[in-house]
């Protein structure tokens, strides 16, 4: 069985979209990302988190996103946090290279 990830920003725009579309190419790991906030491109919803094997979120405030809008239902769910700022474009070549060196221990 595949390890499904779940990858995690604010809006689902930059970050966590540009992560989703770099790992989706691999034959290994099933992915998913979506956003914390109401405006997100897709907003993370309890089907996300029920699915995910592993969530990466962004930064520490996502962590405390979720845990206020889903509690209990992160029980047990491994949460890793990046520690990836908001500073990058979608697919800008600094922002692969950051989540590639980072992930490659995980995944």
């Amino acid at each position: 069985m595949k390890k499904r990830v779940l990858f995690v920003c604010s809006r689902n725009n930059l970050r966590s979209a540009t992560a989703h579309e770099i790992f989706s190419r691999r034959g290994d790991i099933e992915v998913d990302s979506a956003g914390t906030e109401k405006d997100a491109r897709v907003v993370v919803e309890p089907d996300h988190i029920e699915w995910a094997d592993i969530i990466y979120v962004m930064e520490d405030r996502h962590i405390k996103r979720l845990k206020k809008m889903f509690g209990a239902k992160l029980k047990g769910k491994k949460i890793v946090n990046l520690g990836i700022p908001d500073i990058y474009g979608y697919m800008e070549p600094g922002l692969i290279e950051v989540l590639q060196s980072k992930l490659n221990d995980f995944l």
